[in-house]
């Protein structure tokens, strides 16, 4: 059965190339419909958080295989960050994925596929060189995109973020630990969770950034909470675990 398919079920790994990530504060209520149920938005004071994932990926592949029949591709994706609280008492921080585009066809047909990521096909160009900037075209112009970050390192987060310091921001520069999707056939979480070699993402500027796809959700008003740049990172996703959600009635 599909749902089965889509449960992320074998690990798969990749190296990261060029990786940014564009945080944004909303007040958290507002994200709640975002969210599948058993998740909650992952919150500083009373804001919740979402995020713009930019991502030169290369040699994604089923974990083992050989470089070679590895996919390279670029990724723009788009999450919340959020909390999944289960049965035996564990509380977990993740991501929940809202829309994901990649410029390979093949990448949108095998993610749709094998996981709940939501992929659509786009144009997408990359140039890195000090600034790292990014253009992404889509039908529609429904999530259109035009960033640009000064690479040297910065020492504060972006003007107006609601994060106090550098330390606080680097709680939401992604990827989290874990990554949730929602398996209604079966009333359960899917819980993916990645692991990396190495992770210190650089604080960096952010010059210019417009999102069509967080203005048409209605989050215009969204302010730039932090933005950070890693590269060269090999990562792995293990499969997916499911995570029963609460009977009606129980507490979650």
């Amino acid at each position: 059965m599909i749902h089965r398919l889509r449960r992320h079920p074998f690990a798969v790994e990749a190296r990261f190339e060029h990786c940014l990530v564009l945080t944004y504060a909303v007040p958290a209520e507002r994200l709640e419909p975002l969210l599948a149920p058993g998740l909650r938005p992952d919150r500083s004071g009373d804001d919740g958080f979402l995020a713009i994932a930019l991502v030169q990926t290369r040699g994604l592949r089923p974990a083992g295989a050989p470089r070679v029949l590895g996919q390279d591709f670029f990724l723009s994706g788009y999450r919340v960050f959020a909390r999944f609280r289960t049965r035996d008492g564990r509380t977990l921080r993740g991501l929940r994925i809202l829309r994901s585009d990649t410029d390979k066809r093949r990448m949108a047909w095998a993610g749709n596929l094998l996981t709940h990521y939501r992929y659509r096909l786009c144009r997408a160009r990359v140039d890195v060189d000090g600034t790292m900037a990014v253009t992404v075209r889509t039908p529609g112009g429904e999530a259109d995109l035009d960033v640009r970050a000064d690479l040297r390192a910065a020492d504060a987060p972006p003007a107006g973020s609601p994060l106090r310091d550098l330390r606080e921001a680097r709680k939401f520069a992604g990827p989290l630990p874990f990554t949730f999707d929602h398996e209604p056939q079966t009333g359960s979480i899917v819980v993916i969770e990645g692991r990396r070699a190495s992770w210190d993402p650089r604080p960096v500027t952010v010059e210019a950034h417009r999102s069509a796809f967080l203005e048409r959700a209605g989050f215009a008003d969204a302010r730039l909470a932090s933005a950070f740049y890693v590269h060269g990172i090999d990562y792995r996703w293990e499969r997916g675990v499911l995570e029963p959600l609460p009977a009606r009635g129980e507490p979650s």
